[in-house]
């Protein structure tokens, strides 16, 4: 994890944000009515709570003392039916709560995926997949416990402690000063345990977040990390993770084993003080036995939500760190915006679209410039291919055209129009790429080969199929077009996994064809089945070509030869090795054995 990351957590750690609990109010939506009822059951319930006592008193001052059996009888089963009619109440609102919550934080859930799928690939470029997993699994289910165990909870605590001190008052205003003067005692644990407890929560997050980082990464990695022998490091330091997540834990755990050992004993100095003041006015004839006996009762009463608000405080506190993570992603810029009037794509009378980048600088970050003032077109049906040493920026072509990036200068149009008029859906759709690294998605080939077209008939995915040779390892699977697929295409070798995205990228027909290093994993025999069928889609469609193998771009009517960011040759491969230039060196290493020079590397 960067320290950035890791300062990030810290500062999101913070304590209760009237302003998030606004936005989060925001969300309750159809809920509001359902959170109502639940609060009306819970104070129901907390009223149930204070009457307990009080039935208690009665039965021991009027019946128990006076030896009225009848009575009593009518007490015990008013208590019962008490205790019954609270639990019901207690199960509505706990319900109620729960099912509210849900549907609170499913709302938020897809709110936040929605926005995570329209964020634009800098975003990602700059946050690690782990963090974003916390984002849709953690923080919502935080911001779950605060609405289903805490806001409602919070309320219900609050008005039991504030009905049980008007209560003893309203009995006996003497007795009840006596029992609530270790209030303060109380109150300064409760701040000490906060404050402690606050911290360590924010040290928690930031910790978690780094073991959840640090397990992604190895887990995606695993055949690298087992390719390396890494296991034993890597081991050493997800246990120094661990390890510090743990003692982090363990500080917790120190406190909460020491506040609530000393809410029990203000508790236990509460009783003495009831019994010794209460014992003394009761010598004195000021208070009865079922008075002081209520008291007691009331005074277990009191504490316990007073353990309970420690906890909630906890939750309290999770969910406004939660909330501030979760809306910083929902409120995140769009770097590559939509257009206010989109354009639909301009497609010429053959169907194809012409491209053109013109004067185009582009750069990751900052100045650190991967094109530099590239300029060149590809006019509608015309086949181009790319080459060029690794790093010279041919990738971040295809990046560009695709709009995962706006260029800092010049422009890219197609059709004759800037990309940024037109429909970010229209334009990629209009476009079938296959890259060099596939993802292959969990579920079956057939699922896999429509993941574009989700509504193209089996016919029509095995006739894709057909074309580009990956029918022949298809009908080998068990179950064929229905066989699953693991997770990346772990079950899948790298060639039958470019094969598939050959498929993909051509069952809907699109007006150009992108093929970024599509051939680079795939063996010789592989590459002539495919390169018939790359003819056929070539012929007559806007397509470029990002090339490894040269041998795979013989047939493109021109080629582009990058260095450094720049164009700087370009023309069929006939007139490239007449200039004898940085195309010539290139071919001559894959072909003839020359070595290079002038910086110049095999690959792409």
């Amino acid at each position: 994890m960067s320290e950035n990351w890791q300062q990030e957590e810290e500062v999101l750690g913070k304590a209760y944000d009237a302003r998030l609990a606004r936005r989060l109010w925001g969300y309750v939506g159809d809920q509001k009515r359902r959170l109502a009822v639940a609060v009306l059951l819970l104070l129901l319930g907390a009223a149930g709570e204070l009457a307990g006592p009080l039935l208690v008193k009665l039965a021991i001052d009027k019946h128990i003392t006076t030896h009225n059996w009848p009575g009593l009888v009518k007490i015990v089963l008013a208590f019962l039916g008490l205790a019954l009619i609270s639990a019901a109440f207690r199960w509505g609102e706990t319900y109620l709560t729960g099912a509210a919550g849900q549907h609170i934080v499913s709302r938020m859930r897809m709110q936040l995926f929605e926005k995570l799928q329209r964020l634009s690939i800098p975003y990602y470029d700059r946050n690690p997949v782990g963090r974003l997993m916390s984002r849709l699994t953690s923080d919502v289910q935080a911001l779950y416990e605060l609405f289903s165990s805490g806001v409602v909870a919070i309320v219900g605590d609050v008005v039991t402690l504030l009905g049980i001190m008007v209560v003893m008052v309203l009995i006996n205003w003497k007795l009840a000063l006596i029992t609530l003067s270790v209030i303060p005692l109380l109150l300064w644990i409760t701040f000490v345990f906060r404050k402690h407890v606050r911290d360590l929560y924010r040290q928690t997050r930031v910790k978690i977040a780094r073991l959840n980082s640090y397990l992604h990464e190895n887990l995606v990695g695993m055949k690298v990390v087992q390719l390396f022998n890494r296991e034993p490091k890597n081991f050493e330091k997800f246990d120094e993770i661990g390890g510090d997540l743990k003692h982090t834990y363990l500080r917790t755990v120190f406190f909460y084993a020491v506040f609530y050992p000393a809410v029990d004993l203000v508790y236990a100095v509460a009783i003495g003080l009831i019994l010794f003041g209460g014992g003394h006015l009761m010598m004195a004839g000021a208070v009865t036995l079922g008075t002081l006996v209520a008291f007691i009762q009331y005074v277990d009463r009191f504490y316990r939500p007073v353990r309970d608000l420690a906890e909630k405080y906890n939750i309290l506190q999770g969910a406004m760190a939660a909330a501030e993570r979760v809306f910083k992603v929902i409120d995140e810029p769009i770097e590559v915006p939509s257009p206010p009037r989109a354009l639909p794509l301009p497609i010429a009378a053959s169907g194809q679209p012409s491209i053109e980048f013109r004067n185009v600088w582009f750069a990751y970050r900052d100045d650190d410039w991967i094109l530099k003032d590239v300029s060149f077109s590809v006019a509608t049906g015309e086949s181009v291919a790319v080459v060029g040493a690794t790093g010279a920026g041919k990738t971040t072509l295809i990046s560009l055209l695709s709009r995962f990036y706006d260029v800092q200068r010049g422009e890219i149009l197609v059709g004759g129009v800037n990309i940024r008029e037109l429909d970010e859906c229209a334009l990629r759709r209009a476009m079938g790429v296959v890259l060099q690294d596939v993802f292959v998605f969990a579920g079956t080939v057939e699922d896999n080969i429509r993941y574009g077209c989700p509504d193209e008939s089996l016919d029509a995915v095995e006739r894709a199929a057909r074309v580009v040779h990956a029918d022949r390892f298809i009908r080998r699977m068990p179950v064929g077009y229905h066989e699953p697929v693991m997770e990346r295409g772990a079950t899948l070798s790298t060639g039958e996994r470019q094969l598939l995205a050959f498929a993909r990228a051509l069952l809907c027909e699109p007006p150009v064809l992108i093929l970024d290093e599509a051939t680079a994993s795939i063996d010789t025999e592989t590459e002539r089945l495919i390169q018939d069928a790359i003819a056929r889609l070539l012929e007559g469609r806007t397509s470029i070509i990002i090339a490894h193998r040269l041998s795979t771009i013989q047939r493109c009517n021109r080629i582009l030869v990058l260095h450094h960011g720049r164009l700087v040759e370009q023309g069929t491969q006939a007139e490239l090795l007449a200039m004898k230039g940085i195309y010539h060196r290139l071919y001559h290493l894959q072909f003839g054995g020359v070595p290079p020079s002038d910086g110049v590397r095999d690959g792409a």
